[in-house]
C-alpha cells in the first residue's frame, strides 16, 4: 500500500510542534525534554500525516507504518507499535493514541483510566475517521454516525449526539468534541466553560472543516 500527502499539516502538543512538508519530510521545534523533538526522526522522507499528544509525536508514513516518539510513561511510544502497517490515520490525546487501518478497524493504545482504550470499542470494522480528546476517543463511521467512549465528566461522550447519521468530519478538544455535518453545520457538545461550544456559533451552514484545541473551536 502506498498513499500520498493531501497537503501539508501542522500539529502542536503543549510545548513543541511539528511540520509535515510537502516532500515528506517533518521539522520539530519546542521543549525536548522527552524528546519529543528528537532530531533521530526528523529523517523521515515519507511521512503523509503528523499528530502530536502532550509530550510525544507521532508519523504515519507512505507505507502504512507509524513512528512514535517523545514521553513513553504510558506506553504511547512503545515500538510494539511500529510493527503495525495498513494504517491510513491516526489521532493523539494528551496521553493515548488511535490508530485507523485500511479495512475499517481500531487500534488503541496509552493509559486506559477513563476506558478511552477500552477494547470493547476496538470491535468496529466500518470506521472512517478517528479523533481523541484528553481521556475520550470518537469515531466516525461509514453510515455518517459518530461513537464515543472514555471519559463523560463533561458529557464530550452524551449519547444524545450520537444520533446524527450525517456527519462527514469529527474532531476532538480536551473534554468537548465537535462533528461537521453534510450540510455544512456543526454539532458541538461536552465542556462548555470557555464557551468552546457557545450556541452561538452553531448557527453556520456553509462550514467545510471543523478543528479543536484543548479549550476552543475553530472552522473554515
Amino acid at each position: 500500500m502506498s498513499i500520498k500527502p493531501q497537503n501539508v499539516t501542522v500539529a502542536c502538543g503543549n510545548y513543541h510542534s511539528v511540520v509535515l512538508l510537502s516532500n515528506g519530510t517533518v521539522r520539530c521545534w519546542g521543549d525536548n525534554k522527552d524528546n519529543q523533538c528528537d532530531p533521530v526522526h526528523l529523517t523521515y522522507t515519507d511521512v503523509i500525516q503528523v499528530v502530536c499528544g502532550t509530550w510525544h509525536s507521532v508519523a504515519l508514513l507512505s507505507n502504512g507504518t507509524i513512528r512514535c516518539w517523545g514521553d513513553n510513561e504510558y506506553n504511547q511510544c512503545d515500538p510494539l507499535y511500529h510493527t503495525l502497517t495498513d494504517v491510513i490515520q491516526v489521532a493523539c490525546s494528551s496521553f493515548h493514541s488511535v490508530a485507523l487501518f485500511s479495512n475499517g478497524t481500531i487500534r488503541c493504545w496509552g493509559p486506559n483510566r477513563w476506558n478511552q482504550c477500552d477494547p470493547v470499542h476496538l470491535t468496529f470494522t466500518d470506521v472512517i475517521q478517528v479523533a481523541c480528546g484528553t481521556y475520550h476517543s470518537v469515531v466516525l463511521l461509514t453510515n455518517g454516525t459518530v461513537r464515543c467512549w472514555g471519559d463523560n465528566d463533561c458529557n464530550q461522550c452524551d449519547p444524545v449526539h450520537l444520533t446524527f447519521t450525517d456527519v462527514v468530519q469529527i474532531d476532538c478538544g480536551m473534554d468537548h468534541s465537535v462533528a461537521l455535518l453534510s450540510n455544512g453545520a456543526v454539532r458541538c457538545w461536552g465542556d462548555n466553560n470557555d464557551n468552546q461550544c457557545d450556541p452561538v456559533h452553531l448557527t453556520f451552514t456553509n462550514v467545510i472543516k471543523v478543528s479543536c484545541c484543548k479549550i476552543h473551536s475553530v472552522v473554515l
